[in-house]
């Protein structure tokens, strides 16, 4: 397949990509856009925001501002009142909120109760818990993980935006991103459904603390650029960003999901695609993608604009851009 061709296959079967991204050895091999983007332009990632929180928490993690996965999430919340019949949140660890495995007291996420409230963390620690305990049932949360990075932001003295721009954004040449705040309801659906491109921003609550499951803005030659960090087990121009312990630790298959989930593997904040190739990618709404083939030694990133139940991304990397690149 020539370029032209593929950017054609994009053109008809994939209308709402905006730009693809790919990584070869090291090296920019492909980029290309559609829908009037540019390369330069962000768009939001939407979930794919979920794997660079793990990513932040294994920096933080380096730099022993959190002990190990196995913390107790109260541990940074000391002046948090425990309601009087809640016992399980005392046992709720990083290591839960991280693989998916979190109990909470709610059968759906209650957006508008969090979204509206003036402090996300706070509402989404009232949802931790539940008279279940700790069952280690796989149950997917966006809001949820929020308190990941309140836990960033505490243990730092850091907002996560400012956190993420100096320790992973500027090492990788990223833009340093701004803070992108809503008034209402009707501000917050503007800015996912929205398919024009975003400034460099991340979506934070009243408190100024980041989305931990969504928000994120960021350009296809952005994202692959964390792909490679990823490719080179935390290595980026020579330089060791993030531990390759935590590289390994993050793409470790902790959970199985089920068909809901394409059976995928689950590790921290990361889907892992092949666990025998160690293939791996961060997913979001729409087809954002970061995709992460170690065998290849290729990362592909996709950026789109919103469009629900796009289910199919990766099945179109390994069947249409992965063998493209082979013969690059």
């Amino acid at each position: 397949m020539q370029h032209n061709e593929l950017h054609d296959l994009v053109l008809k079967t994939q209308p709402n990509i905006c730009q693809i991204s790919a990584i070869k050895n090291n090296y920019l091999v492909y980029s290309d856009s559609w829908n009037n983007a540019v390369t330069t332009d962000n768009f939001h990632i939407a979930s794919a925001t979920k794997s660079i929180i793990s990513l932040l928490i294994g920096i933080a993690m380096d730099q022993k501002l959190i002990q190990n996965v196995d913390q107790k999430v109260l541990d940074f919340f000391p002046n948090y009142t425990i309601k009087r019949s809640e016992k399980t949140i005392s046992q709720v660890t990083l290591k839960h909120l991280l693989t998916m495995t979190a109990p909470y007291k709610y059968k759906s996420e209650p957006w508008t109760k969090v979204c509206t409230s003036n402090d996300w963390t706070k509402a989404t620690l009232d949802l931790l818990g539940g008279r279940a305990g700790i069952t280690g049932k796989f149950k997917y949360a966006t809001l949820g993980i929020q308190i990941l990075s309140a836990i960033i932001t505490k243990a730092s003295h850091m907002t996560t935006l400012e956190f993420a721009n100096k320790f992973l954004f500027a090492p990788l040449g990223i833009k340093p991103c701004t803070a992108f705040t809503v008034q209402n309801k009707e501000e917050h659906i503007q800015f996912v459904t929205d398919k024009s491109p975003k400034a460099n921003s991340w979506f934070c609550d009243p408190q100024g603390i980041s989305a931990a499951g969504f928000g994120l803005s960021l350009s296809a030659e952005d994202m692959v650029k964390i792909g490679a960090l990823c490719l080179n087990q935390g290595t980026y121009h020579s330089k060791q960003i993030i531990s390759s312990n935590w590289i390994h630790q993050m793409t470790t298959p902790y959970i199985h999901c089920n068909e809901r989930f394409n059976h995928m593997h689950y590790g921290y904040l990361w889907w892992i695609i092949n666990p025998e190739k160690s293939i791996y990618a961060a997913i979001g709404d729409s087809g954002n993608v970061i995709y992460v083939n170690s065998t290849t030694h290729t990362a592909i990133a996709i950026t789109a604009t919103f469009k629900p139940a796009v289910l199919d991304r990766i099945q179109f990397i390994e069947e249409h851009i992965e063998p493209f690149l082979e013969i690059l």
